[in-house]
């Protein structure tokens, strides 16, 4: 039986799968890898029993070397932004002048 991660090594894990998860390029790749990694160390944070904290600490780690490269896959192939990305960037309305006579 191998000893339960401490405190520090599962926050450290959810601070490097967090920032991961932000360099995807894709909105909603993005935002659901973060919702994930949100909802799965918090369940991790919760649990009393030592082994299943180890099992989900060795099986975050590998997701997080999966994340890393399929983020850099999406980085390279992601696409074009989504409307709601580019909100700072979108043409503001103009009045027009009125001509008529």
């Amino acid at each position: 039986m191998s000893t339960p991660p401490t405190r520090r090594a599962l926050l450290g894990l959810y601070a490097s799968t967090l920032r991961a998860a932000r360099t995807f390029r894709s909105y909603n790749f993005r935002n659901y890898f973060m919702q994930r990694t949100r909802d799965n160390f918090r369940t991790m944070l919760v649990e009393s029993d030592p082994t299943k904290v180890s099992h989900a600490y060795e099986q975050a780690v590998s997701e997080l070397m999966v994340l890393r490269r399929s983020a850099v896959v999406n980085q390279i192939y992601g696409g074009l932004p989504l409307c709601i990305e580019e909100e700072s960037h979108m043409p503001q309305r103009t009045q027009v002048a009125d001509t008529h006579i």
